[in-house]
């Protein structure tokens, strides 16, 4: 089930609301939490409910493989533990993720001919397993309390975030749910939670959803594709994946304030970000908590001299490039990412003396470039999409390219009301103030966490809210996916 669907705004959501808080009224806190995961459950295996098994296996054979380790004081035991819950969760990932992708090199590279799985990917799986993976991980360190099944089983399943983040810590979610004041109705955080809800589904509906349809377009032509046209293709994807992540963000920290859960910010404005390693302190930051905790420091992070730190640098973006595909376009955009945070490292002291705009436009063209490999179904495909940069053409967008930004229903709305004489005589006009409005907008606007956090609910706030709403809902023509469901 997608936040921007019919079913989610109009049936599940406000049952899955009012049953939470009927049941927290009667007193049954416990049947409230199960009525949470049950939905939560719905909410997972609505699509495809094959999912739920492997979910519903993975929270019972983890809880249990916790409750075993706390049963021992033995170290030996406490290892074997361990080494079983890290061999499940990344064997259950490798399995589905990446089995197929590591069978085909393998073939391709000793001439073997070994069978693919073929298996479908289950939704969220990256996401749900890693948080079992903090959970197995901090137990064994002694670093989280025994929860009851019910308490876990909720941490996992939890569906605002369950299929693409944040990634959330044990302690971090369920003292909320315990937490007695959590467990009625409180209508600050319910203006908080649709307001944010709001704004973000208005950046996946309208801007991210409106410009996937001029990157199709330009990944379908690279071949006829000149400078101006790739470049503005290139732009359109960078906002895409922009406000298509930055919207989901959002909808899920709006929708975890009407249960009265606030979760960890996941998304700050990132093309702000003056450098690479600021980029990645702004984007998808409980991703990066994670592999700084569990990848970084445990590798020896910056405490073994120079070259070790930029080793391990470099590791943790390649296993995050790995982590978000089973394709070589995510390894080298890792290792791209990671050689950007390098060269920040080490020429720190004078790209500072750099005035911050240019740092700031810079950061954001090799982001723009390095999401090139990333939106690529190939590394030819990516390497083509980068060589067109060159290819000065005759000066003019594209005809598929231009057809598909026209195509956008409020860009049209535009050419119907007067503007198709313009937009003839200027096609290169309204791209031209579209890509500055969006970049206005990146870099002037606060973030959703900040305008949320401010208190300030007047009723042109309000009316914007529900107009950006109603704007939203009624643009759900079509069915689209985020993007990082997908990893």
């Amino acid at each position: 089930m997608l936040f921007n669907s019919y079913i989610f705004v109009f049936a599940f959501f406000p049952l899955v609301v009012t049953g939470y808080y009927w049941l927290q009224r009667m007193k049954w806190e416990k049947a409230a939490l199960g009525y949470l995961i049950v939905m939560s459950m719905v909410f997972y295996g609505y699509q495809n409910i094959r999912y739920l098994a492997i979910l519903i296996a993975s929270i019972l054979c983890n809880y249990l493989l916790v409750l075993l380790m706390g049963k021992t004081k033995t170290p030996l035991w406490r290892r074997i533990f361990l080494a079983a819950g890290l061999l499940l969760n990344l064997g259950i990932l490798f399995g589905f993720k990446y089995y197929d992708f590591f069978v085909e090199n393998v073939n391709a590279l000793f001439r073997t001919e070994y069978h693919f799985l073929r298996l479908v990917l289950p939704l969220g799986i990256s996401f749900y397993t890693f948080q079992q993976l903090s959970y197995v991980i901090d137990s064994y360190r002694g670093e989280c309390e025994q929860y009851s099944l019910l308490e876990y089983a909720a941490y996992v399943s939890f569906f605002p975030q369950l299929i693409a983040g944040p990634i959330v810590y044990h302690d971090e979610l369920i003292p909320q749910l315990r937490d007695a004041k959590n467990h009625r109705i409180q209508y600050g955080n319910m203006s908080k939670g649709i307001y944010a809800f709001a704004l973000g589904m208005a950046k996946k509906v309208l801007v991210a959803d409106s410009l996937s349809k001029v990157v199709t377009a330009g990944y379908a032509n690279i071949g006829s594709l000149n400078s101006i046209s790739t470049v503005f293709v290139m732009f359109c994807y960078s906002m895409q994946i922009y406000f298509d992540f930055s919207g989901y963000c959002d909808m899920a920290y709006g929708i975890g304030f009407l249960f009265n859960v606030e979760l960890p910010i996941n998304f700050n404005s990132p093309y702000k970000a003056a450098s690479v390693r600021e980029f990645w302190d702004r984007w998808h930051m409980t991703l990066t908590r994670f592999f700084t905790k569990y990848v970084y420091i445990p590798l020896g992070g910056s405490r073994r001299g120079n070259v070790r730190t930029y080793c391990n640098v470099l590791t943790v973006f390649l296993v995050s490039g790995i982590w978000h595909g089973a394709n070589w376009t995510f390894i080298l955009w890792g290792a791209v990412n990671g050689l950007g945070n390098l060269f920040d490292r080490l020429f720190d002291k004078v790209l500072n003396k750099i005035p911050h705009v240019i740092r700031v436009a810079v950061t954001f063209c090799f982001c723009s470039v390095a999401w090139s490999m990333f939106r690529a179904d190939s590394v030819e495909q990516g390497m083509d999409m980068i060589g067109r940069i060159r290819v000065h053409g005759d000066g003019m967008l594209h005809a598929a390219v231009l057809e598909a930004f026209q195509g956008i229903f409020e860009i049209n709305l535009i050419s119907r009301a007067g503007g198709s004489a313009v937009m003839q005589a200027y096609p290169w006009l309204l791209p031209a103030v579209v890509c500055a409005v969006l970049i206005l907008v990146c870099q002037c606007m606060r973030n959703t966490q900040e305008k949320v956090n401010d208190g300030r609910y007047g009723n042109w706030r309000m009316a914007a809210t529900v107009g950006l709403l109603v704007w939203s809902v009624l643009s759900l023509s079509e069915v689209s996916e985020f993007l990082y469901f997908n990893f």
